[in-house]
């Protein structure tokens, strides 16, 4: 019998080094938004979706490419880029064929340390592209490490959610010997069926409801409303699958 490859949940991106991620898969999870964000933009026929950790940076690469800055810090449309991290924002009529450039506070870092720390393969994951995200990581039966973003190293409910998810979906393709990933799984077991009230509880729904975005925040845990699979290859994410990757 062939061994199963490994899955292991990091609930922070202070985490990160302590795990071995040289043949892994990282997924990095950013729910509320970036990651939703991302995979929204590439089901509506971005091109690609460049992310940067900074803010002078996107500006520069929105220069040099075309490019469409998006960013927001505290939920709030950066002053000098051109819009927010709202998944609303990309429509297929405005984002198809286009580049966008997205500076985030936490998915984006935690992607650079991922391909830092050596990770053999990047992908991003939300609710919105569940099921592109399940399939991949079955079909490369290799070792998955879910990286949730956290918000500012602290850990949150919803990244872990999407965690719980994953894993109940693929748990018998993988060997799982992580506490972790089991609080992630029971967690989402348990609150699955409720899950939009859930969210209501958590810090992040109360940051970004002051300003108006609940709905935002319930689309952003609706399994397959954007099913791509976005993969980081030479500084861009792009999609293998679904709409905007041609399949």
């Amino acid at each position: 019998m062939n061994q199963k490859p490994s899955l292991f949940t990091v609930v922070s991106p202070r985490l990160l080094d302590i795990y071995d991620i040289s043949n892994s898969i990282v997924v990095v999870i950013d729910v509320f938004r970036a990651t939703s964000t991302i995979a929204t933009a590439l089901y509506n026929g971005a091109t690609r979706v460049i992310p940067v950790d900074s803010v002078d940076k996107c500006i520069q690469i929105g220069k040099t490419t075309g490019g469409i800055t998006a960013g927001e810090r505290d939920g709030k449309v950066i002053e000098g880029l051109a819009h927010g991290n709202s998944p609303a924002e990309y429509p297929r009529s405005f984002i198809a064929g286009k580049t966008l450039v997205l500076t985030t506070t936490n998915g984006t870092r935690l992607l650079h340390m991922a391909l830092n720390n050596g990770a053999s393969e990047v992908i991003t994951g939300s609710f919105p592209n569940l099921s592109a995200v399940c399939d991949h990581l079955v079909e490369q039966n290799k070792n998955v490490v879910l990286g949730c973003s956290a918000w500012k190293d602290r850990f949150n409910l919803e990244d872990a959610l999407f965690a719980g998810a994953v894993i109940e979906r693929i748990r018998d393709h993988f060997a799982i010997h992580c506490d972790s990933s089991l609080m992630a799984e029971d967690m989402y077991r348990l609150h699955k069926n409720d899950i939009k009230q859930f969210i209501r509880k958590t810090t992040h729904w109360h940051r970004l409801a002051a300003y108006g975005l609940e709905a935002d925040l319930e689309y952003c845990v609706t399994a397959d409303q954007a099913n791509v699979l976005p993969v980081y290859r030479n500084g861009d994410l792009i999609s293998l699958t679904g709409p905007a990757g041609g399949s």
